[in-house]
């Protein structure tokens, strides 16, 4: 970072506290924390076993690989785009959706998008436990074949403590974290891929499990469930999160260089770690985790299961982070660091639920599904704000006046509108593997889903039309109007407009 400091340190700290801007003059000139940062969120457990899931599922790896290749190269472009809404601005996602939905609209999308980190939180650390377990199996610690209830909550606990502990310190020591821990790991995932595609017998060559192999209809169902779950949907989950970390990027950075690092830092370890779990996968036709490293890596699996540890962790604190700034954004008077404890305690509830479900595969891909209808629908109405409606001039201080302010509307009825029918479109072409989860478009298609297609183009053609409308009055002559903007404290010594 620029600053130096002790009083700096303190004013960043400060900032964080309390849901500021971060001033220029608190920003880091160096683009490689962003790819770092994104690309220790994706070295992670979850994205081998995504990759598994379509296998899992009923697809060949062929079409798996299609799927994950053309799917996140679409979702990360999209997700870079508001990587830059960040840089431009330099506030959080929550804060900035204000501008789209109003002052106490955005209560919303600040709520679910709260509730959506503690249970990733929970996800994630979850899918931990079946690695760990297969580790202490592995030196006979515990018998890999019980259900070691009391085990995983321990270890689970555990994890929970180290992930919170990081993100209580914030930014720094997130970007500190991911950018000493990642490059190991990187070289672990290295030996883990040499080892899988030149001495494993992987079937490169998998057309589907014997005797029910996908063909027609069904094949191209499975492939938009599977693109909803981990292609485009997995791009798509990013978008909330994307500015509480850009924001601390000097504006003097260029865009592109912002973009590339930051979409790459995502889709180079999701599709890597994809290709991998797809391709273990085709020899026994597993979604576990612990089954799929013990099963294929022998010997290597106690330093390998020891290693991606850091993945779950990597990941969360920025669940955890973005869950204290999006819950200020609620306008909750609660320091930060304080949410980052209760956070802790919420996911590790969710754990213990999770630990207790049966079907692996079934709550995976519900829980991903689920976050398309919010997600998607919320990034349109985004999109068309931000570079449409106000063409990425926000005014960020009106962002943070007390509710009830003349600059901001108290809820945009056009945002609104525009999001429940994004839902609703999300919901007729899903096709989940619950019943509840599955549209009826989706059904009458024979189990197509584009739900994340449908939901954000909906989403965005609505509000395309109403948002200007209810706009018309909060921007361009009514700002003009406005009270000069709100000076924010710069960590320089003096002061800067975040216009």
């Amino acid at each position: 970072m620029t600053t130096t400091s002790s009083h700096d340190s303190a004013s960043i700290h400060d900032l964080e506290q309390q849901l500021q801007p971060i001033p220029e003059s608190a920003r880091t000139t160096r683009v490689s924390g962003q790819f770092w940062i994104w690309c220790g969120a994706n070295i992670a457990p979850i994205n081998w076993v995504l990759g598994a899931l379509g296998v899992g599922l009923g697809l060949g790896l062929a079409d798996t690989l299609i799927v994950l290749i053309l799917g996140n190269l679409i979702g990360m472009a999209l997700f870079g785009l508001f990587v830059l809404m960040g840089q431009k601005t330099g506030v959080t996602g929550m804060v900035l959706s204000r501008a789209a939905f109003g002052r106490r609209g955005n209560y919303l999308p600040a709520c679910i998008q709260a509730a959506l980190s503690i249970g990733w939180s929970a996800v994630n650390t979850w899918i931990i436990l079946d690695l760990v377990m297969a580790l202490l199996g592995k030196i006979g610690l515990v018998d890999p074949a019980a259900h070691n209830y009391a085990a995983k909550i321990l270890v689970a606990a555990f994890l929970m403590t180290v992930q919170v502990a990081i993100s209580w310190k914030g930014y720094r020591a997130i970007a500190a974290f991911e950018r000493w821990t990642v490059p190991p790991t990187i070289a672990i995932l290295i030996l883990m891929s040499v080892v899988a595609w030149f001495f494993l017998d992987i079937d490169w060559s998998y057309a589907g499990p014997d005797g029910a192999i996908l063909t027609g209809g069904s094949r191209l169902a499975a492939m938009t469930a599977i693109m909803t779950a981990i292609g485009i949907g997995w791009g798509i989950t990013w978008f909330t999160y994307a500015a509480d970390y850009s924001r601390f990027v000097s504006r003097t950075m260029p865009r592109h260089k912002l973009y590339l690092a930051s979409t790459l830092g995502q889709f180079l370890p999701v599709v890597w770690l994809g290709v991998l779990g797809a391709t273990l996968a085709t020899k026994n036709g597993t979604v576990d985790p612990g089954q799929l490293i013990v099963e294929n890596y022998g010997a290597l699996a106690i330093p390998v299961l020891l290693l991606v540890l850091h993945g779950p962790i990597a990941t969360n604190i920025l669940n955890i982070y973005t869950f204290s700034v999006a819950t200020q954004a609620l306008d909750v008077k609660i320091p930060r660091r304080t949410l980052s404890v209760l956070v802790g305690v919420l996911a590790m509830l969710v754990v213990i639920f999770f630990i207790f479900q049966e079907n692996f595969a079934e709550v995976l891909d519900t829980w991903l599904i689920g976050l398309v209808a919010w997600v998607a629908t919320w990034g349109g109405i985004m999109l068309v704000h931000y570079y449409r409606i106000e063409r990425q001039a926000v005014r960020v201080d009106r962002l943070f006046d007390a509710p009830g302010t003349r600059r901001l509307p108290d809820l945009n009825w056009a945002a609104y509108v525009a999001f429940f029918v994004g839902v609703f479109c999300t919901w007729l072409f899903m096709y989940g593997l619950l019943p509840a989860f599955q549209g009826p478009i989706a059904t009458a298609m024979g189990g197509v889903d584009l739900s994340w297609l449908a939901g954000g183009v909906a989403a965005a053609a609505v509000y395309a039309a109403l948002g200007p409308i209810a706009a018309a009055k909060y921007t361009e002559g009514a700002l003009a109007a406005a009270p000069a903007a709100t000076p924010v404290a710069d960590t320089a010594g003096g002061t800067e407009t975040m216009a």
